[in-house]
């Protein structure tokens, strides 16, 4: 034979992820794309003397996971060494949080500052026992007098700091908070530490801004991690001068830069899709214009390593803030609102379809962070008015997040081939905790899979990493059982989907979001060898032993970027 593959597997449980989930159990990788995919007759023709040849002995093989929505420098970032752990169950309460910043000032040199990531008050036993008892600058305060400390929340939506941060950032009962932001302040009007949605800016603004090497090494750390997972492509949701002001600019322009030095020094070891971020948030439909004309594209990229896709826009914030825009009020009253410009609704409304009719128009895919039910609503109808005023096919224009689609909102999605992000792991981890937010019912509906599925919506799955783990098979169990991580509490019973319907969000369908489910996200001849090898049969395990089933081998384009079974 002239070509013999590289790679063959036999043994396994091949799931192809085709139109009819078919599953084979052998498949052949040549030259970076799959050669072959059937059973043992059908692969070793193939089989040469360099071939490598894996007995996968039960396992299963599926396509590369594609986590639709990562922040990859952030969530680098967000993990030792580079910043502290406070997501559970690193630390179970505050006591927790002060211990490890008390630790963390024995370390580093005075006057450094001392970052951490993920806490979050639905598992800091003193918030959850009461409500009402929030992180405060004086827990941080009693342990790091004079090192500035800045703690970001699971979610990146609040900012956690001791006085002499805010001492630094010039914040006191004087300071105006941004549009769209929050200063939390006490009863007396001083701060307490707690910053919200755009005034978390004002702490950004002060950091020292992320060096070139920095970036660099933190990439290098969430690729390292993803490849452990059996990551092969992921979306960087929102990277340009919008989040210069986000996590010390992890979201900026110039990390952009870095991802493209690190392709042409062969270190991209997943692909990449990118959605630019002209502006952040509370922008006016003037400023987002102005910005968009100043993006760059991805250069001379091989566009299926690294491709820009669209743009990025928020539209609200987030239900443990209650600043999703919803239709009910939230438990307490108000019902949060856009935070785009404008002094009312109606004004806000007006840029938010301002904003997608220009971008529509401009030709990019839009990508909308929207989680609220009237903001949902108000932003599918926002797409549908763009493409009736400038019709064109396959845009692919999604919502990310969709925690509270409405019948209404699906229905015009499916009707004109728009899609939604949704987070299973967020869900898991936050479903017993909206409770005391939107009340059982509401919190319960939480991100609909079923009913979107049904209503012919593309669903794909993505973590927000690094406000989660990103680890597709807790993903994939959630969306299978719907139990929350907290209690293990059945959350929206009738919105549980199945394991097939679950795989896709993460594979063919996450590929449809990126542009490329004719050449990637599913085990079919002529796409590309994008592989994940996970240990057991995945297809008869029971969902609660999912996310403990290893992931042992991981191919990108043909290559391996991890592998455990010859470690």
């Amino acid at each position: 034979m002239d070509t013999y593959a590289d790679l063959v597997f036999l043994g396994g449980r091949v799931v192809t992820v085709d139109a009819e989930f078919s599953v084979a159990s052998a498949l052949a990788v040549t030259g970076g794309v799959i050669s072959a995919v059937g059973g043992r007759e059908d692969v070793a023709p193939l089989v040469g003397p360099d071939t490598r040849v894996v007995d996968l002995r039960g396992a299963t093989l599926l396509p590369g996971i594609n986590d639709s929505h990562l922040h990859g420098c952030a969530f680098g970032m967000s993990t030792p060494p580079l910043s502290l752990d406070l997501g559970h169950p690193a630390v179970a309460s505050l006591a927790d949080v002060t211990e490890a910043v008390r630790e963390a000032v024995g370390r580093v040199p005075d006057g450094q500052w001392i970052t951490g990531h993920g806490w979050d008050t639905g598992y800091l036993d003193e918030c959850a026992a009461d409500p009402s008892r929030l992180p405060s600058r004086h827990d941080l305060d009693a342990v790091s007098p004079d090192h500035p400390v800045v703690l970001y929340s699971f979610s990146g939506h609040a900012t956690w700091v001791n006085s002499r941060a805010l001492e630094l950032i010039g914040i006191d009962r004087h300071t105006v908070a941004p549009p769209g932001g929050a200063i939390v302040a006490d009863g007396a009007g001083e701060p307490t530490g707690l910053l919200h949605e755009g005034a978390q800016a004002l702490v950004q603004n002060a950091l020292p801004p992320l060096s070139r090497q920095e970036r660099t090494d933190a990439i290098r750390s969430a690729l390292d991690a993803l490849a452990r997972l059996g990551v092969t492509s992921y979306t960087e949701p929102g990277l340009g001068p919008g989040g210069d002001g986000i996590m010390r600019g992890a979201l900026g322009a110039e990390t952009l830069d870095v991802y493209r030095r690190l392709l042409t020094d062969g270190e991209l070891t997943a692909r990449l899709g990118v959605l630019l971020l002209p502006t952040g948030l509370s922008s006016t439909t003037e400023e987002f214009a102005r910005a968009l004309t100043e993006l760059g594209g991805s250069g001379d990229a091989d566009p299926r390593r690294l491709a820009i896709h669209g743009v990025k826009i928020f539209a609200d914030g987030i239900v443990p803030n209650k600043t999703s825009w919803m239709h009910e009020p939230y438990v307490g009253g108000g019902c949060g609102s856009l935070c785009v410009g404008g002094a009312t609704d109606t004004e806000r409304t007006a840029e938010i379809d301002a904003m997608i009719r220009h971008a529509h128009a401009a030709g990019h895919q839009m990508g909308v962070h929207v989680t609220g039910d009237r903001a949902i609503d108000t932003v599918a109808d926002a797409f549908a008015a763009a493409m009736a005023e400038h019709p064109r096919p396959d845009a692919r224009h999604y919502v990310i997040h969709g925690d509270f689609l409405t019948a209404h909102s699906m229905e015009v999605l499916a009707a004109h081939g728009f899609g939604v992000n949704m987070n299973p792991t967020i869900k898991w981890t936050v479903a017993d905790m909206e409770e005391m937010f939107v009340g059982a019912e509401r919190a319960a509906y939480a991100w609909p899979y079923r009913d979107a599925l049904d209503a012919g919506v593309r669903v794909a799955s993505g973590s927000d990493a690094p406000v989660t783990s990103p680890d597709w098979r807790q993903g994939v169990a959630t969306m299978v059982l719907r139990e929350s991580k907290a209690a293990g509490r059945v959350s929206g019973p009738e919105q549980r989907i199945g394991l097939a319907e679950a795989i896709r969000t993460y594979t063919i369908d996450a590929a449809w979001q990126d542009f490329a489910d004719d050449w990637k996200g599913s085990l079919e001849p002529g796409k590309v060898a994008d592989l994940c090898v996970l240990d057991g049969d995945l297809l008869t395990a029971d969902p609660h032993d999912i996310p403990e089933m290893p992931v042992v081998l991981t191919v990108v384009d043909g290559q391996v970027v991890h592998d455990a079974l010859r470690d």
